[in-house]
């Protein structure tokens, strides 16, 4: 919890983007115990039953925040972030407790607090965190930042410049929560994505596929967006 620049400890094949946040959390916990070995599962049950007894905050650092690092050796990195989500969900963790699980934590904590702040925040309080992550590199911390969190709360503005980032970073437009409702008819993210586009061409670079596809969405006129099912961890819609 204590070494903020740690590198993330869940590999690339891990559920990717912005699919832990769009998981109800009973279908989360179904798929994570399905998946993990006899001991893990001790582990974890114990883990969030400590957490549910001793939610919030408690002293200079909860016992619930000390199991959010071991998640990862615990439950294997595959699976740590789902974990971690479970957890802070048991802890209740406050808009403060995850500010706190942030500032402090690794990439990976910090992945696992913006994947659960659409379980745990229903007003714009922890906006600022989405709004630091977006400031970032890290394109995995990029996806989870841009979840159902950020399209209900997030600023045009800055929202915006998060969709022209996962352009240029390369982290999919798939992985922006309600894309095609919030870019419907925004005729400034159509004239910002053409003058991006001019601008790579200009520079004999190419330009991103997925700009075509958002550039599209911006039209008043594309089709409304379609119901989807419930998502499950595995990104498979049911």
């Amino acid at each position: 919890m204590t070494h903020p620049h740690a590198a993330p400890d869940t590999p690339a094949s891990d559920t990717p983007g912005t699919t832990l946040a769009r998981t109800p959390l009973d279908v989360l916990r179904s798929h994570v115990n399905a998946h993990l070995g006899a001991a893990a599962r001790a582990w974890l049950d114990q883990a969030l039953d400590e957490a549910a007894a001793h939610p919030g905050t408690h002293g200079p650092i909860s016992i619930w925040e000390l199991r959010l690092a071991e998640a990862g050796r615990r439950c294997g990195p595959e699976h740590a972030d789902a974990v971690r989500v479970l957890i802070l969900n048991a802890a209740r963790a406050d808009p403060d407790a995850l500010a706190r699980v942030y500032a402090q934590g690794t990439a990976a904590e910090r992945r696992a607090v913006l994947h659960a702040l659409p379980h745990l925040v229903p007003g714009p309080e922890a906006v600022p965190l989405v709004e630091d992550a977006l400031r970032t590199n890290d394109t995995r911390l990029l996806a989870a930042a841009l979840g159902p969190y950020a399209a209900r709360h997030l600023a045009a503005h800055h929202w915006r410049h998060a969709v022209l980032k996962c352009l240029f970073t390369g982290v999919a437009v798939a992985e922006v929560a309600d894309l095609e409702r919030r870019a419907r008819g925004d005729s400034e993210l159509a004239r910002m994505l053409g003058d991006y586009a001019a601008e790579r061409t200009a520079a004999g670079r190419p330009v991103p596929e997925d700009l075509s596809r958002v550039l599209a969405l911006t039209d008043p006129m594309s089709p409304p967006p379609a119901e989807h099912g419930i998502r499950g961890p595995d990104g498979k819609e049911s």
